[in-house]
């Protein structure tokens, strides 16, 4: 009998073992659902309120031990959902439109390295306000052409504080031109990147040699960006420039309290031009969080700037307004 009791227990607990080893090895799957009503408006100009999916996404990532000290991992992300109207015509609805696919390895000992498509090391470096806001319909974003696809990227660990980052975009002569922004030749632009952080503070340099992406120029564009953590409070400052195209400037604080976030941000941008003209945003947010998985924002923005700039005539102002709320999971 006690054998028998015995073997029954062992048979269990292989059986909940095995169970439980196949379920730490399934993949997480996660998404979220994105909408937003906004009103945008260009004075003398083009001006309405439209109800949108603001980028609705569902993605499958995952993670193994290939080695002790040594992981591998992948993460695949869909977005082009158009979750607001079910009508959108066949090409425009659906999961249709990549973010990120990616697969690498990392260690404690080497850092990580990965490739697909991800954000790029200088954009997760320095392009901190751009990538902050949830509607970021006016935010300007860096002056840097390589994207976010093709990409090597290589993250160093940790030296007291300090990070290297490095990518490389492989450009191919086969690319199809007509099936992306390539221009059909090969071409290797590359990103440098390093962050040092002590304490409080973070500080991070980046450069985009914006070789071969087809845009005003190949001369590198540079970035720099400071940011300050005081419990509640963040403060953000960065600037980016690139020859004969333009400077950047853009300061930034987030204040939360509870499940309440506040945030505020000036950007102006300086055109390397024969007037040196100018373009600038402030942005503001508050947002709630509903709970663990459901939050609710209202988003100003009002921009300004030399006569001209937004496509109007004599006219240099321009605004928006959105109110959103997000499920996740």
């Amino acid at each position: 009998m006690k054998k028998t009791l015995i073997a029954s227990a062992i048979a269990a607990a292989t059986f909940s073992g095995a169970v439980a080893a196949q379920e730490s090895n399934l993949p997480t799957v996660y998404g979220n659902i994105q909408y937003v009503v906004y009103h945008a408006d260009v004075k003398g100009g083009e001006n309405g309120l439209e109800h949108a999916d603001n980028g609705s996404t569902l993605g499958v990532k995952h993670d193994h031990e290939i080695a002790p000290g040594i992981t591998g991992f992948f993460k695949l992300e869909l977005e082009g959902l158009n979750a607001d109207d079910k009508d959108a015509e066949d090409d425009n609805a659906g999961l249709n439109e990549l973010d990120e696919a990616y697969i690498g390895i990392k260690g404690d000992s080497f850092g990580q390295v990965w490739v697909g498509s991800d954000d790029s090391t200088y954009e997760s470096a320095i392009d901190k306000i751009a990538n902050f806001y949830e509607f970021a319909a006016y935010n300007f974003g860096g002056g840097y052409e390589t994207g976010e696809g093709d990409l090597v990227q290589y993250k160093t660990p940790s030296f007291g504080g300090l990070t290297l980052g490095a990518a490389v975009q492989i450009n191919g002569d086969l690319d199809d031109p007509t099936l992306s922004d390539k221009s059909g030749e090969k071409s290797y632009p590359y990103q440098l990147a390093a962050a040092y952080a002590v304490d409080n503070l973070e500080l991070a340099l980046a450069m985009d040699s914006n070789d071969g992406a087809g845009g005003p120029n190949n001369e590198n564009t540079y970035g720099v960006r400071a940011t300050f953590d005081m419990d509640a409070l963040s403060l953000t400052g960065q600037y980016q420039t690139r020859k004969d195209v333009g400077d950047r400037y853009g300061v930034h604080a987030v204040y939360s309290m509870g499940a309440n976030q506040f945030a505020a941000s000036y950007e102006l941008d300086v055109a390397d031009d024969a007037n040196d003209t100018e373009r600038d945003t402030l942005t503001l947010q508050a947002l709630h969080n509903l709970s663990d998985h459901m939050y609710v924002y209202v988003e100003g923005y009002m921009g300004a700037g030399d006569d001209g700039v937004y496509g109007v005539a004599d006219e240099n102002e321009r605004s928006a307004v959105a109110v959103g709320g997000v499920y996740y999971f």
